[in-house]
């Protein structure tokens, strides 16, 4: 949970160096002709996109194998969970444009993405309700609402940043630097095709070798991402 907490973390970290506060008031700093805070965008992106499809991988089986759904319903709880996800954006960017601007609407719901990710990870934690150490939750509704609960903030997260990170991006970059944003925006979309296509393998070969162990795949996912 520590590496959890320390990749969230980069979410509070880019949002110092992004903030209006900090562009109006201190003096941008540069690297290699690049405004700093992109870097805290790209890095942040990817670790975002890692810990959504690194979740995604695997929640069919959590469904299956830990709250004992049958196929037809995990499926349909998992394609409802990522039609929300696509749906969410058009909320975020209502919410940025017409009310809290893209850096505020970052950050807040960031929060509530990581708040959803660490209920996801709790309700996989079966000693939770395990009283008799049988190795079966002997409370399954606690961890359906955790899991339900989690799946909703996370929807609500990663929807409601998406239209606002990338735009928030080239924010960054005053007119002169169009060769540095053509740059960052194809940096950024390779992060987020890179970190999707790495969790979506790392995942479920963590899930296998580790499923027996305290926690379940849901906790070990959390725990790398």
């Amino acid at each position: 949970m520590l590496l959890f907490f320390s990749i969230k973390y980069t979410h509070f970290s880019a949002a110092v160096f992004m903030s209006p506060y900090f562009n109006s008031h201190l003096l941008m700093f540069f690297v290699c002709g690049y405004p700093l805070s992109i870097f805290f965008i790209v890095v942040n992106e990817f670790c975002e996109r890692f810990s959504y499809y690194g979740m995604r991988a695997v929640l069919v089986l959590y469904f299956k194998y830990f709250l004992r759904w049958d196929d037809d319903l995990a499926t349909s709880i998992y394609h409802t969970f990522v039609a929300f996800c696509y749906l969410t954006p058009i909320l975020g960017a209502i919410v940025a444009d017409s009310w809290l601007g893209k850096f505020k609407t970052i950050i807040y719901l960031s929060i509530v993405y990581a708040i959803g990710q660490v209920a996801m990870a709790v309700s996989a934690i079966h000693d939770i309700t395990d009283t008799d150490r049988d190795g079966t939750p002997d409370n399954m509704t606690f961890h359906v609402v955790m899991s339900m609960v989690g799946l909703f903030l996370i929807a609500l997260g990663t929807g409601g940043i998406k239209p606002c990170v990338a735009a928030f991006g080239g924010d960054q970059f005053g007119d002169h630097q169009e060769r540095q944003r053509r740059t960052f925006f194809s940096v950024f979309y390779l992060c987020i095709n890179g970190g999707s296509l790495l969790s979506t393998i790392i995942t479920p070969i963590l899930r296998g070798r580790y499923e027996e162990g305290l926690f379940s795949c849901k906790t070990i996912n959390a725990k790398i991402i």
